[in-house]
């Protein structure tokens, strides 16, 4: 089991509760959600104590037991896929409890993320008024609420501009670059294969580029490739990555004031937070 460990005390001002960060720390985009979790909670001045959760379910469920058995004022999760029993048992227990950027099909836990429907139905249809009609779709890990509403935003973009859906367009690129570059492999070797890709996560987006770059295929010029989430890289490589960025400072503060709330009012009723995404448009979509 991954120890738990301080993250960022406060020292030099009063510290009115402590709450623990349970999450798979590995990943430019956990380290991104972390650090504005560790900034809304350092200007509330609220301590963390962080728990590694690995992505995996019974990592997940010792972490937590752990920080329940710390005591912590309340818990701050992003979920593995399959979590179910975990949510339940904090519920259970009464533990104040926020889902942050990954969120689940219920309404007894406060939770805050990024819409994903329509922002991916968005990047599908700026795709299809460039005249594509073969889109494929790097999909997430599987089980997670945010890889099935990214694909069903695919799907809704498609259904818009007047497309059939095509299983052999998708590939499952397990929200990992090694597995985007596979997946990304499997697409290009298909016959039709697509003029365009939309990448359901920004890590992903690091093996479509290398596998890209490994077959000397230009982006934006021979392939449209757009993605959900951002990165600095994202804005530098060529061709800059055209992308629908998430509010991540944003997640990270309303995370932490909905579970202060929570804590000051807790007959209140659940809610749930969905924040817009900003469509950057740059280079690689090929206009």
């Amino acid at each position: 089991m991954t120890a738990l460990s301080p993250a960022r005390p406060v020292w030099s001002r009063h510290v009115t509760h402590r709450f623990g960060v349970a999450m798979a720390v590995s990943g430019l985009h956990a380290r991104t959600v972390l650090r504005a979790i560790e900034l809304a909670a350092l200007e509330a001045g609220c301590r963390l104590t962080l728990a590694d959760t690995g992505d995996s379910v019974s990592e997940e469920a010792a972490v937590v037991r752990s920080l329940y058995e710390d005591r912590v004022d309340g818990v701050l999760l992003v979920p593995a896929a399959g979590d179910e029993d975990v949510v339940n048992g904090l519920v259970r227990a009464g533990v104040p409890t926020v889902l942050v950027d990954r969120m689940a099909n219920r309404t007894d836990v406060d939770q805050v993320g990024s819409e994903s429907i329509h922002a991916v139905s968005s990047l599908v249809r700026h795709l299809t008024d460039r005249r594509h009609r073969k889109i494929g779709l790097i999909s997430g890990k599987p089980g997670t609420t945010t890889s099935d509403e990214r694909l069903l935003g695919y799907k809704l973009g498609l259904g818009r501009s007047g497309l059939r859906w095509s299983p052999s367009l998708v590939e499952c690129g397990h929200s990992t670059p090694g597995g985007a570059a596979a997946a990304t492999a499997k697409l290009l070797d298909a016959w039709p294969s697509p003029t365009a890709l939309v990448v359901a996560c920004e890590t992903m987006m690091v093996g479509v580029q290398y596998e890209l770059h490994r077959r000397g295929i230009r982006i934006g010029d021979e392939l449209a490739v757009v993605g959900y989430g951002d990165t600095t890289w994202a804005r530098s490589v060529d061709s800059p990555l055209t992308t629908m960025t998430q509010p991540i400072a944003e997640m990270g503060r309303k995370a932490v004031q909905l579970m202060l709330t929570r804590i000051a009012d807790p007959g209140r009723n659940f809610e749930t937070v969905r924040l817009t995404p900003r469509f950057a448009h740059r280079a690689s979509c090929g206009c």
